[in-house]
């Protein structure tokens, strides 16, 4: 092993958005000497293969909609279609972008940047091996572990080599005709709305009836007739892939699958998805050299501290599995480092888990905080509950002949009726949610959204005037 080449108050080993932001708030706030170990591109999953491309590939999808949507409207419009390539392109460049300020913001914040991989020799020192091959040691008082995630691939199916991961969708050079999205989650009926907006001919493979199963009832019933119904997705309920073949010639894959109808091989398949979960990244940390406790998934065990069980080393984000997603391990961050470097003011400062809000930019967009009605009525019993729901047809399709659906519910408990859930689906739900999900964790009331003067005409004045 080296010599220590350095030494640091805190080091943060892995570069995305948890890290970053607790690393930088280290250091500009409280002046700890910081560094950060990162062998990829800053920025971690969200930047780079997450929410931030992701979010441009459905702002293209939506515009595909709107322009198909325009002569409703009085315009004669002719699309010829979409450039995949060039919007590749511009869509990689703005990432490139994107990495270079958060170079450039650990720098003006006096943050180490470590280009290299991190692994363990003791609890207080890490050795990286850099992106050139050369080895050092650092040693520090304090050290996160924020390394992320990455999605799985299936091992017990023949041929699943041949798929792609959410990864792999932002590498794709041209858009397939003909694609297979297998998962039920948020990550597959993003890709698979995105995939079907810009007109590939989509299947979604899912192992039960519906998908979103997370999600309120309601929320799953409408995306499953709006994705099937009206987009023309093919939905392959209670599926499961049994070989995956690829013709060497061509490219193209044969989908073999048993589901709710029987067996069958989906043909000429140009791209096969796999968003059947993520992992932690914790494969060559060296975490039981140092005694670090994970649990039957291999998620690094952290407390609502974000303390492991070794004392003076910490993790979040993804690694942890809590609640997977970027604004939560950002806030955790945060919290931590005002935790361990800003004084006692701050010694019981952490993350609260409860009432975070999620959204799904599918078509149409999803916005949910609590509980859904199922855990509300396991964890208060039916008779303590009111719910308040409404469907409607946004303004927005009043010009049109088809109509996409809205659907709004809130969970009430008590004679107080204390919103415990809200649940939304329909045009603008995911900035929309922003603002109500400040008013669910102060703990409104119906008779709080009651006493809020609607905006008219806006969808969002459904949800203060339910009755």
């Amino acid at each position: 092993m080296a010599p220590v080449s350095k030494q640091y108050d805190y080091l943060v080993i892995g570069g995305g958005s948890g890290g970053l932001a607790s690393a930088r708030r280290a250091s500009a706030m409280y002046g700890a000497k910081v560094g950060i170990i990162e062998s990829g591109r800053l920025g971690g999953t969200c930047v780079n293969v997450g929410c931030v491309p992701k979010k441009v590939s459905w702002y293209a999808a939506a515009i595909a909609e709107t322009l198909t949507e325009a002569k409703g409207y009085g315009f004669d419009i002719d699309v010829k279609g979409f450039d995949w390539p060039t919007f590749k392109t511009k869509r990689d460049k703005y990432i490139e972008r994107l990495n270079g300020i958060y170079e450039r913001n650990l720098k003006n914040d006096k943050v180490d940047y470590i280009a290299g991989h991190g692994r363990f020799v003791s609890r207080n020192e890490v050795e990286v091996t850099h992106n050139n091959g050369e080895k050092s040691t650092y040693g520090a008082d304090k050290i996160l572990i924020a390394t992320g995630g990455y999605p799985s691939v299936p091992t017990d199916i023949p041929g699943a080599e041949y798929g792609i991961t959410s990864d792999g969708f932002f590498e794709l050079d041209q858009q397939p005709k003909k694609v297979v999205l297998v998962g039920a989650g948020y990550i597959a009926v993003e890709l698979a709305g995105i995939f079907r907006a810009l007109a590939s001919e989509t299947h979604l493979m899912i192992r039960h009836d519906n998908f979103l199963r997370s999600f309120d009832p309601m929320v799953q019933e409408v995306i499953g007739k709006r994705y099937e119904e009206d987009m023309g997705m093919k939905i392959h309920r209670r599926s499961k892939q049994t070989k995956i073949e690829k013709d060497e010639s061509t490219g193209k894959l044969r989908v073999h699958y048993e589901d709710s109808n029987g067996t069958g091989v989906l043909e000429d398949v140009d791209t096969l998805l796999w968003a059947i979960g993520r992992r932690p990244n914790t494969g060559d940390l060296a975490l039981d050299k140092v005694g670090i406790g994970r649990n039957e998934k291999g998620h690094v065990i952290a407390d609502d501290f974000q303390n492991t069980s070794v004392p003076n080393i910490f993790s979040l984000g993804d690694v942890s599995g809590k609640v997977e997603l970027t604004p939560v391990a950002i806030a955790a961050g945060r919290r931590l480092s005002d935790r361990l470097f800003g004084g006692p003011k701050f010694a019981q400062a952490k993350l609260d888990y409860t009432n975070i809000p999620s959204v799904v930019f599918g078509h149409p967009e999803i916005g949910a905080i609590g509980l859904t009605q199922p855990e509300a009525v396991a964890k208060y019993g039916q008779d303590s509950l009111k719910i308040y729901k409404t469907t409607f047809t946004a303004m927005y399709y009043s010009m049109l002949d088809h109509k996409g659906p809205t659907a709004y519910k809130l969970i009430c408990h008590g004679p107080e009726e204390k919103v415990v859930g809200l649940h939304t689906i329909g045009l603008g739900s995911a900035e929309m949610l922003q603002g109500f999900g400040v008013a669910v964790k102060m703990g409104a009331t119906k008779q709080d959204f009651d006493n809020c003067v609607a905006i008219h005409p806006t969808s969002a004045e459904e949800l203060v005037t339910l009755k």
